[in-house]
């Protein structure tokens, strides 16, 4: 795969380049079109999958947009909720002839908080330590192709941990916060590496002819899952190998995006259905005695995309994103996508709706202080935010509020308590 497979952090491999059309001065974002959106959100018979939320791609929002609007200062936390009263059950994961329908509410985002400040290119991919304390993230805030950047959660000065010519995405730090695995092109197709935490030290783990990308760590910190397309075959698949060079590797599935439980031997990822809308959806499975069991559905839609899922660190909830058509409006003469993030326990239950819609909200992690991260464009470029998670809050909460001014989105600030 060509290093110009990744622009700007749109993973392998991808459509055709969706800032063609882009004609104003300096790097912008355009909005994907309908067959783009198809390719993101769809399984298919052919190969033409796309690496997306993880990847950091622009999934919704305004075509070659601009924002002039000066940056809060680092940590600047923002109070932003909206009251939803009198929730009616809707479906939002699927009918199920056994399962009543959920009652839909949003509820108070309070403490919405920037950590990112790229106000050139886009920063994507994040990833936190088990202690929450420091950021590792891919970006192209100062090249075309992605770097990898380190930075504290409450600081502004970034780190560059990475400067080849080619790409480097997803990054993913082991347990103990030493080493952080990635995925490069640099060898020429894309493959999983290792680094100490400083930048120091690559090696490479996978070298084989398709493409390896997404790692995530066991607990014990001594093997990575990951997701490959080999050559000539058109479904992703999953596999196990040794955090360093020359560990045995294990097929386990078939799936994008896995993330290795840091509570024991359970592998998250999404998967399509075979048949119908052919829409992503969450799935675990259990390796017994090494080998893959018991695949279950955790989450599923007819009607959105559920993708790039990722684990509490109890290992009892599960952060993912939903990918859909938005709320019609009149003025629009096309269709239009947006994207945001849910929680839902690992039993399935306790569903709830974390961002509100507005923009794009991708690739979620959570945080030891039970924050969650997340990619949002909220002032133009994709930068990572972040908000407070309680767990047993569920979407039917009630709120009461008072509006009480405006944030820096133009949305109503409202003060708001359960």
């Amino acid at each position: 795969m060509s290093e110009g497979a990744l622009r700007a952090g749109v993973g392998p491999p991808g459509p055709a380049d969706t800032t063609a059309g882009c004609t104003e001065a300096g790097p912008r974002r355009c909005a994907p079109t309908d067959q783009e959106i198809d390719l993101m959100c769809h399984s298919a018979t052919e190969p033409r999958f796309i690496l997306l939320t993880a990847c950091g791609i622009i999934l919704v929002g305004g075509a070659c947009r601009s924002d002039d609007r000066p940056s809060p200062a680092a940590g600047a936390e923002q109070s932003h909720a909206r009251l939803v009263s009198d929730a009616a059950p809707i479906s939002l994961f699927g009918d199920l002839p056994d399962r009543a329908n959920d009652a839909y509410a949003s509820f108070a985002q309070t403490a919405l908080r920037r950590h990112t400040f790229s106000e050139e290119g886009a920063d994507f991919d994040p990833d936190l330590d088990a202690a929450g304390q420091r950021l590792v993230f891919a970006s192209t805030r100062h090249h075309l192709n992605p770097d990898l950047y380190l930075q504290s959660v409450d600081g502004v000065a970034v780190t560059q941990l990475t400067s080849d010519p080619s790409s480097e995405v997803q990054p993913a730090f082991s347990p103990d916060g030493r080493y952080i695995a990635f995925a490069s092109d640099r060898s020429g197709n894309w493959d999983l590496w290792v680094m100490e935490v400083d930048g120091a030290s690559p090696i490479q783990v996978t070298s084989g002819p398709g493409d390896e990308v997404h790692p995530s760590w066991s607990p014990d910190g001594l093997r990575l899952v990951y997701c490959a397309l080999p050559p000539g075959k058109n479904q992703w698949e999953l596999w196990i190998t040794g955090a360093r060079e020359g560990g045995t590797s294990q097929f386990i599935g078939y799936g994008l995006f896995p993330e290795w439980s840091p509570a024991g031997d359970v592998i998250l990822y999404q998967r399509a259905r075979q048949r119908g809308s052919r829409w992503f959806s969450i799935w675990t499975l259990t390796l017994v005695d090494g080998e893959p069991k018991h695949p279950t559905e955790i989450a599923a839609s007819s009607r959105f995309a559920m993708i790039a899922p990722n684990w509490h660190p109890d290992g009892t909830h599960i952060a993912f994103t939903t990918i859909g058509p938005a709320a019609p409006d009149s003025t629009e003469t096309s269709v239009s996508f947006s994207s945001d993030i849910w929680i839902v326990g690992l039993d399935g239950r306790s569903r709830r709706k974390l961002t509100d819609g507005q923009g794009s909200h991708q690739s979620p992690v959570f945080s030891a202080d039970g924050r969650v991260y997340f990619v949002a464009d909220r002032e133009g470029n994709q930068n990572i935010w972040s908000l407070p998670w309680t767990p047993g809050e569920t979407a039917d909460s009630r709120l009461t509020a008072i509006e009480s001014g405006s944030d820096a989105t133009g949305d109503a600030v409202i003060d708001a308590s359960p």
